[in-house]
């Protein structure tokens, strides 16, 4: 007994969870570097800018240090005196000034920018000569760290907020992505599946009617039994036939080139038609081609495959057509376009089934009747030639397929 795969342990899921899971986590962690990138360079501008500033303004503050009472606020003022006493602005904090900044600036002359550090950022001290006097600028930094302190912290909860989105957005796209695979993965599988019970039928037809033929061989049959076999196992070999060429046209159609070559219709037509006389006789259908009077028939396209497209339509013709019945491909223009019509009176079918017609494999409606890759590949060919083909039919009324492909220049 074949075991069946555990839920969850398909082969294909997991490829698929695997890629999804491979698709949001890269994607995350791209969104999620670039934010950090920028959050990166925003702080630094916003660090650089400040440094600017507040080095501007202790230049400017050095300039006017003649008045120590009024400087700008968090700044403080110290003057150092030829004589050694200081004047300073009221209220410094407790380290300021810096006393060793300015006897270095005072015996080497050479100005000194320095950071002292303390709560809340600390303090930028600048000292440099002034004549005979040293002059010493302190800033607070307590506003500059706080304003980045609430720019890291924005950045942060900015960031948190970019990964959640990130990972949000890359689950999304990787679903998305992966989407295309999924249904392809799904198609295969139903193709693999009814490509099987399409061949299982004719493979065992084709099985039987060896058998009968062996046994005949062996019981010492009459001549005309045997013929009867031999041909019943040539026409089960031709359905077998047409059933793998469909399956090769299917996998062949979307690697065909773009070189198109020009193609009379009329004269695929008449092959068609011809290849199908004896069948036709057998059946006792007449089946005949009405050429299009004077008008063009030529399309540019790939020959073998609109031959195909014409032979499923005639054979799908009289397999529908009872015996006496009538089958007739029909060629005309309409407009830019070269139409054929495939039309029979046989059983037809229910115009539910128009466009269910051309699925691959679908199933009728409300019966079990399959349709089997033939009209779903003519729909293909004839899309693939930017044409279109139609279908009407009534149950007992027979059906007719109308394809319009686009006409050759002349």
């Amino acid at each position: 007994m074949k075991r069946r795969t555990p839920a969850g342990t398909d082969p294909d899921q997991v490829l698929l969870s695997r890629a999804r899971r491979v698709i949001a986590v890269q994607t995350a962690v791209a969104i999620t570097v670039s934010l950090l990138v920028l959050g990166g360079l925003a702080f630094a501008v916003v660090t650089y800018s400040q440094n600017a500033a507040s080095m501007a303004l202790l230049r400017q503050t050095a300039a006017n240090a003649e008045d120590v009472a009024d400087p700008p606020p968090n700044v403080w003022i110290f003057v150092q005196e030829p004589g050694g006493d200081i004047r300073a602005t009221a209220g410094a904090p407790a380290p300021l000034p810096d006393r060793g900044a300015l006897q270095r600036v005072r015996a080497g002359g050479v100005s000194e920018i320095r950071t002292i550090a303390g709560s809340e950022g600390g303090y930028l001290v600048m000292t440099l000569p002034r004549g005979t006097r040293t002059v010493q600028v302190v800033l607070s930094r307590r506003e500059r760290h706080e304003e980045r302190e609430r720019l890291l912290g924005a950045l942060v909860f900015g960031e948190l907020c970019g990964l959640l989105i990130a990972l949000l957005s890359a689950a999304l796209l990787a679903r998305r992505a992966t989407a295309p695979l999924a249904d392809a993965l799904a198609r295969q599988r139903r193709f693999v599946a009814d490509a099987s019970h399409e061949l299982r039928t004719p493979l065992t037809q084709l099985h039987t009617r060896a058998q009968l033929l062996q046994m005949d061989l062996r019981a010492g049959a009459d001549v005309a039994d045997i013929t009867t076999d031999v041909d019943q196992l040539v026409t089960g070999t031709r359905h077998l036939g047409e059933v793998v060429e469909d399956l090769l046209l299917s996998t062949q159609l979307s690697r065909r080139d773009d070189a198109r070559a020009p193609v009379d219709l009329d004269a695929v037509a008449a092959d068609v038609v011809a290849g199908h006389a004896d069948r036709a006789r057998g059946q006792h259908v007449e089946l005949a081609l009405l050429p299009g009077a004077g008008a063009t028939s030529t399309v540019l396209g790939h020959e073998a495959a609109l031959r195909r497209v014409l032979t499923a339509l005639v054979d799908n013709a009289l397999s529908h057509t009872r015996q006496g019945g009538q089958v007739s491909l029909e060629l005309g223009t309409d407009g830019a376009f070269v139409t054929v019509v495939v039309r029979d009176d046989g059983t037809g079918f229910d115009p539910a089934d128009a466009e269910r017609l051309f699925a691959r494999f679908a199933r009728g409606h409300g019966d079990h009747r399959r349709f089997g890759l033939g009209l779903a590949l003519a729909r293909e060919v004839v899309t693939g030639h930017g044409g279109t083909i139609e279908a009407w039919g009534r149950p007992g009324e027979g059906a007719a397929f109308t394809i319009r492909l686009p006409a050759a220049a002349r």
